[in-house]
């Protein structure tokens, strides 16, 4: 049986940030058009549909101050020196085994930070709108800025844009491998409707896909046993399986990024709601279930250490961890903002009736608690909106700020889990959006963007994943098009 065809310039597959901005960008260019939706119109895409989207930007002209050096400044191992230093010079002249090399390639860092005002001035044409932004960040380390309505504003004004552009929407339509031609450039992808229907989408591909963070098995296979214990982050997640990412591979593409860690928010799992984060334990201590701190809580501003803290609380049992606060949290202003679940704090009127209502030891957890009072300083100034260097002595693990005694009724506590906001592993592109092979050549027909580009290493630089779908989406819908 022959598969139907379907004839384009360009096949997006996703339509989130980086699939509308590619889409669009396509469309400019003269191209014809497809996007593949796994989702219904009504939850299509992706992630972008449930974040609050805040971009790494001090101005919508210009991005923070620590931009590349925060994105480059990510451990990426010990990469050989002999190769690295081949960096400096001309593109053209670095060795291939450079050039597939799995480390962030600075060019494509450099481009992302230069076209970051641009793309934001490019959707600002299609009815985006942007400005500041509160966070749930009692402490932040950086500026952002993010658009008006967050990420469903983006996915909303966007496929409006589109469709009425003529661009065609294909939804539950699920991309299953790549189709090559004789000289091996990608001609397009092969696909499945909703109704088993198997499709033929010819044209240059973009792959803008996202992660593995709705593949259990993928996530077991790269991730181990933590995989058990952590959700996506939001509903959109889910629809993100991988298969752009290992098409890619089958065709010879090269890897970048960490594949053995995500990006972990810490979240409440008795929420079903979005995004249900709380980041409120650094005013308080994190015990786990047989009642004993495993963590600095505290160890600088909110935004820049909570996916460190979160990923110790992943190495807990089962996974969970209790953030505990008392009567005086009402001393840190609007703390509230950093409790972002729709579910209740856990009360008790003393340690013990809390550690029931927890089910874990309360003797435990009195000494534990004990601990840590005797621990906390008893001259300094508690300062909630700065890192004000009110740490322990002589307890381990330390709390290096906002370190108070647990003492105050009524005693409060959240549970916490690692949410699986997006897989650092992906593929490797060229400034260009190319995704390279193994050998460092440009796959021809084939792009990528979005979260399916790998770019972090150990950590996550913050509010740039969707800046970086719709920077190398533009790009890649242009790229695409032109070529």
């Amino acid at each position: 049986m022959t598969n139907t065809t379907e004839q384009y310039d360009v096949v997006v597959v996703g339509a989130g940030i980086a699939g509308l901005a590619s889409a669009l960008s396509a469309h400019e260019a003269g191209a014809r058009v497809a996007v593949l939706e796994r989702a219904p119109a009504e939850e299509s895409g992706g992630n972008t549909r449930y974040t609050e989207a805040y971009l790494r930007m001090k101005s919508e002209d210009e991005v923070s101050a620590d931009f590349e050096d925060s994105l480059l400044g990510d451990f990426m191992g010990y990469p050989d020196p002999g190769l690295t230093e081949e960096l400096v010079r001309d593109r053209s002249s670095w060795p291939s085994n450079l050039k597939a090399m799995h480390i962030l390639d600075p060019e494509v860092v450099g481009t992302f930070a230069q076209s970051a005002g641009p793309t934001l001035g490019w959707l600002r044409g299609f009815g985006v709108e942007f400005g500041p932004t509160t966070t749930g960040f009692i402490t932040t380390s950086t500026t952002r800025l993010a658009p008006v309505g967050g990420g469903l504003a983006l996915v909303e004004t966007l496929t409006e844009a589109a469709t009425d552009r003529g661009v065609d929407f294909h939804f539950r339509t699920s991309a299953r491998g790549l189709l090559r031609g004789d000289d091996g450039a990608v001609t397009g992808v092969t696909a499945v409707r909703a109704d088993g229907e198997p499709v033929d989408f010819t044209g240059r591909v973009v792959l803008a896909c996202g992660g593995f963070e709705g593949n259990a098995e993928m996530q077991a296979r790269y991730f181990g046993g933590r995989a058990l214990v952590c959700r996506p982050i939001a509903r959109g997640g889910y629809y993100n399986k991988g298969e752009g990412i290992e098409m890619a591979l089958a065709a010879g593409a090269s890897s970048a990024g960490n594949y053995s860690l995500f990006h972990a928010e810490p979240q409440d799992p008795r929420s079903s709601q979005a995004e249900p984060a709380i980041f409120v334990f650094p005013y308080g201590i994190l015990v786990n279930l047989h009642g004993e701190r495993f963590v600095d809580e505290a160890p600088g501003p909110a935004d820049a250490t909570y996916e460190a803290v979160t990923r110790v609380i992943n190495e807990q049992p089962r996974g969970i961890g209790y953030v505990l606060l008392d009567g005086k949290i009402d001393d840190v202003p609007t703390w509230q903002r950093a409790v972002r679940t729709d579910r209740p704090a856990i009360e008790g009127d003393t340690l013990e009736a809390l550690a029931e209502q927890l089910e874990i030891p309360a003797e435990t957890l009195r000494a534990t608690v004990a601990a840590y009072n005797r621990a906390c300083p008893d001259a300094g100034s508690f300062d909630p909106l700065r890192t004000d260097g009110l740490a322990t002595t002589d307890l381990q693990p330390e709390k290096s700020n906002w370190a108070r005694p647990i003492d105050t009724a009524p005693y409060r506590a959240y549970p916490i889990t690692a949410a699986n906001v997006f897989t650092f592993g992906g593929l490797k592109v060229d400034p260009q959006a190319q995704v390279v092979d193994r050998d460092g050549t440009a796959i021809r027909g084939l792009y990528a963007a979005g979260e399916i580009i790998g770019s972090y290493y150990t950590r996550y630089t913050g509010s740039t994943s969707v800046l970086k779908g719709a920077v190398f989406g533009r790009i890649a819908g242009a790229e695409a098009a032109k070529r």
